[in-house]
């Protein structure tokens, strides 16, 4: 009998050949926000968690931000951009888009929901580092912030697809920044 080497690189080529199909299989959505997706209830951590379309959202909590996720699909089937002005929520539709407002500094930016989380008590958003580094929350890591659900201009949902940031929104005063703590503070 006489031993070949093409038995076995063959042998190794069928073996290898589904596992190079399981990994070129991973297809990500097109980032678009068609359709919106709300989804079924689900468990994290041993939370149960009920996606709603509530168009008056508008909470107060704390903000972490995640960003070594790049490239990895996101809730919404769309790959995950580090540079991408984009987070993850909970409960809202996947696309939604909500003014994060620091309730330290009163900065606010728009950013585009993509992704599930977080699943911390007490935190209502997950930030994309750029976005987090947008609000100047990146440093701190965890910040008090009031997010807030709004219908933006297509042409700032087109920037936020893009993976760029939106126009700057305008601050937040003094007086509205007090009563956002005050809802934080009572728990609201």
């Amino acid at each position: 009998m006489t031993w070949s080497l093409a038995r076995p690189v063959a042998s190794f080529g069928l073996i290898l050949l589904p596992l190079l199909a399981g990994c070129a299989s991973t297809r990500y959505r097109p980032v678009s926000d068609t359709p919106v997706r709300i989804g079924k209830p689900y468990q994290a951590r041993g939370v149960t968690y009920v996606p709603a379309d509530e168009a008056r959202y508008d909470r107060v909590g704390y903000a972490s931000w995640y960003g070594d996720e790049s490239g990895h699909m996101t809730a919404n089937g769309e790959r995950f951009r580090d540079g991408a002005i984009a987070a993850a929520h909970t409960t809202l539709p996947l696309p939604s888009y909500v003014e994060v407002t620091s309730l330290d500094t009163g900065r606010t930016i728009l950013v585009r929901i993509n992704d599930r989380g977080p699943f911390v008590a007490g935190r209502i958003i997950d930030l994309s580092r750029a976005a987090a580094e947008q609000l100047g929350i990146r440093r701190s890591g965890v910040a008090a912030v009031r997010v807030r659900r709004v219908s933006p201009s297509e042409q700032e949902k087109a920037r936020l697809r893009a993976g760029k940031e939106a126009e700057p929104r305008v601050p937040v005063s003094a007086a509205t920044l007090g009563e956002l703590r005050a809802r934080l503070g009572a728990g609201r």
